[in-house]
């Protein structure tokens, strides 16, 4: 009799060991995933992807105040920003800003009626403006005015211009200040999409 409350005892102190072993190791598979989930963010983070969040109206409605997208970094670590890029950039400390390049280091960017000309040539912009859109001028490209882009440098504008302070208003900007180009809208989820950067002819 002794013998079996002795067995009986042990088979349930067997099951209480089995349980909490399989705890535990249910815990450890949970940390690592987690664990290896965060280092995976992290890296993709600091050396492929950056997300962003459009605020304001300045890339409307190709990119509209609310939608978040993703900006990759390889593209700019193996190559050059190419005219009709969708970029991100850093604005200031505390802001990032989302704009199309326009201008490229050596070119020659001027406003005319209304236009941008490109080293003399009107820019084709009809695949992201409508025919009536007037660019106006700024602070530093006023109407009827040239200025030539620094090397290491981008001219970019927004695509709603009414509406965007851009290189018009505050210059190019440095090359060393662009996190990523502009690779897939994620959010809202209805809006789901690959981003489509422009290419232009006879602009050289």
């Amino acid at each position: 009799m002794y013998e079996q409350e002795q067995t009986v005892k042990t088979t349930q102190t067997e099951k209480i060991s089995s349980i909490f072993s399989s705890i535990s190791q249910f815990i450890l598979s949970f940390l690592e995933t987690v664990v290896v989930a965060l280092v995976i963010s992290v890296v993709l983070y600091l050396f492929i992807m950056t997300p962003h969040e459009v605020v304001g109206n300045s890339m409307h409605p190709t990119y509209k105040n609310g939608e978040y997208l993703m900006a990759n970094k390889i593209s700019y670590r193996i190559g050059e920003p190419q005219r009709g890029d969708v970029i991100i950039f850093k604005y200031s400390e505390t802001q990032d800003f989302i704009k199309r390049v326009i201008g490229l280091p050596g070119d020659t960017v001027m406003l005319k009626d209304g236009h941008i000309y490109i080293n003399d040539k009107i820019l084709d912009e009809s695949g992201y403006l409508s025919d009536s859109v007037y660019t106006n001028g700024g602070n530093f490209l006023k109407e009827g005015e040239s200025k030539t882009v620094p090397d290491g440098q981008y001219f970019v504008c927004g695509d709603n211009r009414p509406h965007s302070s851009d290189s018009r208003e505050f210059g190019p900007i440095k090359t060393e200040d662009i996190k990523g180009k502009a690779w897939i809208v994620y959010f809202p989820f209805s809006e789901f999409r690959i981003v489509q950067h422009e290419t232009y002819t006879n602009t050289e």
